[in-house]
């Protein structure tokens, strides 16, 4: 389900590395889920990912913020409605308020893989060209 496609590359080697570990802790939540693994696992999966996420987009919105991108403040509002939604699907879970879902999994899916081909590869193509000059 969480499979790094080539297509995803921003052309920048560090994002690009970031992105497959997101994929990868995103793959981990499947498999957990998908192997019945308790609150508590899932749990931890959750809290690992929210925090490589947060780590990551620092990253991105620092590269961003250095190359001027005049776009960051919209990416960082996506960057951060991600984030709480992540946080309140592991709030609801630790708390018995929900399950994680295959719904929750496709959000996160789809939302990753479009963030990826849409909005980063704008700030991507940005930077690129100005790294390029």
């Amino acid at each position: 389900m969480f499979e790094w496609k080539s297509d995803y590359s921003v052309k920048i080697e560090g994002i690009d590395a970031q992105h497959k570990v997101l994929f990868g802790l995103a793959g981990e939540l499947y498999s957990a889920m998908a192997k019945g693994q308790g609150k508590a696992a899932l749990a931890s999966v959750l809290d690992r990912l929210v925090s490589y996420t947060v780590a990551h987009f620092a990253n991105e919105e620092s590269l961003m913020a250095r190359y001027r991108y005049p776009r960051l403040a919209e990416h960082k509002a996506e960057h951060l409605a991600l984030t709480k939604k992540v946080v309140q699907v592991r709030e609801d879970l630790v708390q018995g308020r929900s399950v994680l879902t295959m719904d929750v999994l496709d959000f996160l899916q789809d939302w990753l893989t479009k963030h990826i081909r849409h909005s980063d590869m704008r700030y991507a193509e940005y930077i690129n060209a100005r790294a390029a000059a």
